[in-house]
């Protein structure tokens, strides 16, 4: 057994959660799983890092560049983040001859095309199974165990962020400011919240797995996504009532005229396993043709769970070196399959409109409806605390830029006080 040495760059909450892992089971991947990881050197800009984590002077740099040109060095972990600085390092890394692991959702998500290329021009392996669902195993089961499938459809809660607010929106009546306050106090969301609650974060989870689940290339910026920050609590007790619950989804289908995949606020059926994903917990619904639906659930964030899926991929790597066969599964990617318009989407609706309380609104709205071929499938309508009232509207499916046209001819109407909420209905 011989020693495959790895490089950490980025000393950050993952990065410090893969010096624990190897350290505390270093023994066991030698004696149960016949590698032998020995962790040569750590890198960091911020050189208190060496001291807070034990790590003696000469296992320690503050340049990236001492580990990719260290010679000795088989495997480099990137835990940078970003796609500057952490793509010209797993690039250089790559093109030295050195397998990379990579968090790194953004980098992928953005230029995992050219990544991929390095990868299999050098023969080496780039895996990155933390940069979607933290500790959930997803990205091995899609490229090796449910490769004999036909994936048909992908359906991801893989925003701890948002499904935790969701959640304490659901339980406790909290609004948007207050839940987000909670979760920013807790440590759950950042202090600048934008890439979760405005689903740019699940946006580029959903390109990595649809990417990889329907074989076809898909970036970050082929993903139209909207956010969390116009649900109210008035949208979430409608839904209960109406027997749904609403999650930021990440949805990636197979259709016959090309990829449907978005990242959306959406209500689903309250018997639905995904419904049941509450708190800080991810999980991602696939469904292949021939194993049916599968579900893969867990923390989707912090420390240990996310370096779990590092150093399994750095396992994974090594027995790769150790077995001389480095670039076994590359990209994946083999056939073009066009991403469709948002607009072609067709779908169910939800509208929550505060109109006058007067005669004839009813009708004047569900005219618009009929005049754009939107069929209604139900109305709620509540008398409003200010005197107005409260429409709840869900439509059978309808074709997104029907509803949209439908939507703009409404917001015209001297009756219509407000547009609260618009969301989509999805029925897995």
């Amino acid at each position: 057994m011989c020693a495959v040495k790895v490089g950490l760059i980025g000393l950050g909450t993952v990065g410090s959660g893969v010096v624990e892992i190897i350290r505390r089971h270093g023994e066991r991947f030698r004696t149960r799983v016949g590698v032998d990881i020995v962790l040569a050197k750590c890198a960091d800009r911020d050189a208190s890092r060496a001291t807070e984590l034990d790590l003696a002077p000469e296992c320690f740099t503050t340049d990236a560049a001492d580990i990719i040109g260290d010679p000795e060095i088989d495997i480099v972990i990137e835990l940078v983040g970003g796609t500057g600085v952490a793509r010209t390092i797993v690039l250089d890394a790559l093109l030295a001859g050195k397998t990379v692991v990579t968090a790194n959702k953004a980098l992928m998500a953005t230029h995992g095309h050219e990544v991929m290329d390095a990868a299999a021009s050098s023969g080496v392996d780039i895996l990155f199974e933390a940069s979607v669902g933290g500790g959930i195993p997803i990205i091995g089961p899609l490229k090796h165990s449910l490769t004999s499938n036909e994936i048909q459809a992908v359906y991801g809660i893989v925003n701890g962020t948002t499904n935790y607010m969701l959640t304490r929106m659901a339980e406790d009546g909290l609004d948007y400011d207050g839940a987000l306050a909670e979760a920013q106090e807790r440590g759950f969301a950042e202090a600048d919240p934008t890439a979760d609650v405005d689903g740019l974060d699940a946006a580029a989870k959903i390109a990595i797995l649809a990417s990889i689940a329907f074989n076809s290339r898909v970036t970050f910026a082929d993903v139209p996504a909207e956010g969390i920050r116009s649900v109210a609590p008035t949208d979430i007790a409608y839904a209960h009532e109406t027997g749904y619950v609403i999650k930021l989804m990440a949805i990636g289908k197979r259709t016959s005229d090309g990829l449907d995949i978005r990242v959306q606020p959406t209500m689903i059926r309250e018997n639905h396993p995904l419904a049941q994903v509450n708190g800080v917990y991810n999980a991602i619904y696939v469904v292949g043709d021939a194993v049916g639906e599968t579900m893969f659930f867990g923390e989707g964030a912090g420390s240990l769970p996310a370096a779990s899926a590092v150093v399994g991929d750095v396992i994974e790597a090594a027995r790769h070196i150790q077995g001389d066969c480095r670039g076994l599964v590359g990209c994946t990617c083999t056939e073009t399959l066009p991403v469709r318009d948002i607009a072609d989407l067709t779908t169910s609706y939800y509208l929550r409109l505060h109109v006058c309380d007067r005669p004839g609104v009813l009708a004047a709205i569900a005219g618009i409806f009929g005049d754009h071929g939107v069929s209604i499938a139900s109305v709620i309508q509540k008398r409003a605390e200010d005197g107005g009232a409260e429409i709840v509207w869900i439509t059978h499916e309808a074709a997104e830029r029907d509803m949209r046209a439908a939507l703009a001819a409404i917001e015209k109407l001297d009756v219509v006080d407000a547009v609260g909420s618009v969301l989509r209905v999805e029925e897995l």
